[in-house]
């Protein structure tokens, strides 16, 4: 490293988020950036440690240490060329991923990691500002055709880096624009759309097809896609969200966080006008049920949406505030996460298991919920309710956000009669193989719902397998 003592004479500096009374009037994204000099001083934090814990705490197998020294030498376009080595949206993960790679830094063990997350993004938004990033179709074409089946994360990267291997490959996406799960479920304040456009634009330009509002099995018969193609990659993601059936669940206002999120990311692109948005949060008051990300995302897009109040509540219990002797460094920390949503103006509660829906001539007016405690029992966690503890919050609409089961069945992959795993997600060897010869799989549909830099990771492997099965 060029300064083997720069952690100790610059303190962690973040970028912070834009000031709150400002950022809950629009759905613009909320987290600022730093000057380039700020950047590459916290940069120099990077210590030369010996063994690099973040490498190893990365999904993608990002060469942090490295480009972490030519960042701080000043050397953008030498960091971003090693960053996008592994990674092939780093503007991606860099603005969403939870940084496991953080968690993992040596200085974690005192609570002051490198700011790995934002270096990140700071190297690739260098990158396109200074133009170092220009289409680089390949040199020579394979002749080999390729179909990607979704254009997620795992889609996009598997169909970047096939098309950069020289074969002829279609993205397919079932919705209006590409993008997935990064389109149409991650609010615009976390992750503005033009930063995926600019990416798909020079993939375009790259040579790749994309094909939108296409639904294999319908818009085009699964036995056309089979013979037209030389190999097939499905990376559908997993999108069969977990129900709740409890009484009143047929109610006018209990609707799937899905659903809610992507109406408004629609109507921030212009696909459809604010009066067309019949799931609005306005005026209403909002109970979240689920502590997750997605959850978080539902308060932050309600309270743009101008609801009355917000609460958000979770099953599991309550997160401690600092590490547990289970959980030591370098792995994830499991510990309570306040997101800038939360900050926004949310209550929050835990231990509450939803009982029942309750309405008024169709309409939701409320939710009993009774606290519940948790056992641990022959090494396995068992919840059960406490007697005589419920109550009832009252709510308008109520947000189901409690994560996804597996990919869709029906279509696609009842048509293909591919063989599934116990858990329903689509079951691939070691080489990313389904039971049917020229088809792959990758990402959530194989994994079930994980991170955004997971997805990337299994698309760029499924994309090195599929580029050796075509090479023979």
């Amino acid at each position: 490293m060029a300064d083997i003592t720069g952690f100790l004479k610059i303190k962690r500096k973040e970028a912070g988020n834009r000031p709150l009374n400002e950022r809950v009037c629009d759905f613009s994204e909320v987290e600022q950036v730093l000057n380039s000099e700020d950047r590459m001083l916290q940069a120099s934090r990077c210590m030369d440690c010996g063994i690099p814990f973040c490498h190893w705490g990365c999904q993608v197998d990002n060469l942090i240490p490295e480009w972490n020294d030519l960042l701080y030498k000043g050397e953008w376009k030498a960091a971003y060329d090693r960053l996008i080595a592994t990674n092939n949206f780093p503007e991606f993960t860099g603005r969403i991923c939870p940084a496991t790679c953080e968690h993992a830094c040596v200085l974690n063990i005192n609570q002051e990691p490198v700011t790995i997350r934002e270096n990140e993004v700071a190297i690739v938004e260098k990158a396109f500002t200074e133009g170092y990033i220009k289409p680089r179709p390949p040199k020579v074409r394979t002749g080999k055709k390729v179909a990607v089946i979704g254009s997620g994360p795992a889609g996009m990267a598997s169909a970047d880096l096939l098309n950069k291997a020289g074969h002829l490959v279609t993205l397919f996406e079932k919705d209006e624009k590409a993008g997935g799960l990064l389109r149409y479920g991650i609010p615009d304040f976390k992750l503005s759309k033009t930063v995926i456009d600019r990416r798909l634009d020079l993939m375009v330009k790259e040579g790749l097809i994309i094909r939108t509002g296409v639904t294999i099995g319908k818009d085009l018969p699964v036995s056309d896609l089979i013979n037209q193609f030389d190999a097939i990659c499905i990376a559908i993601g997993s999108q069969q969200a977990r129900n709740l059936q409890v009484e009143g669940r047929e109610l006018s206002g209990v609707l799937f966080a899905m659903d809610f999120l992507a109406l408004q990311n629609r109507i921030n692109a212009g696909q459809i006008s604010t009066s067309e948005n019949h799931l609005s949060a306005e005026n209403k008051k909002v109970v979240v049920i689920g502590g997750g990300d997605t959850g978080s995302d539902c308060v932050g897009t309600s309270i743009r949406q101008k609801a009355l109040s917000v609460t958000q509540i979770e099953i599991l219990p309550k997160p401690s505030e600092k590490r547990t002797a289970d959980n030591p460094w370098p792995y994830f920390a499991k510990v309570l996460k306040t997101s800038t949503s939360h900050e926004e103006g949310c209550e929050r509660f835990w231990n509450l298991s939803t009982v029942r829906f309750i309405g008024n001539d169709g309409h939701l007016k409320g939710i009993e919920v009774e606290e519940v405690e948790w056992e641990k029992i022959n090494g396995n966690f068992t919840m059960k309710a406490i007697p005589g503890i419920r109550r009832i919050i009252e709510a308008d609409i109520a947000l189901l956000a409690m994560g996804f089961v597996h990919p869709v069945i029906d279509g696609l992959l009842a048509d293909l009669k591919l063989e599934l795993d116990q858990r329903k997600n689509i079951k691939v060897n070691n080489t990313q193989h389904t039971s049917f010869n020229k088809i792959f799989a990758a990402g959530d549909s194989v994994t079930g719902a994980s991170l955004v830099v997971n997805a990337i990771a299994s698309g760029r492997k499924a994309a090195k397998e599929i580029d050796r099965f075509l090479k023979g």
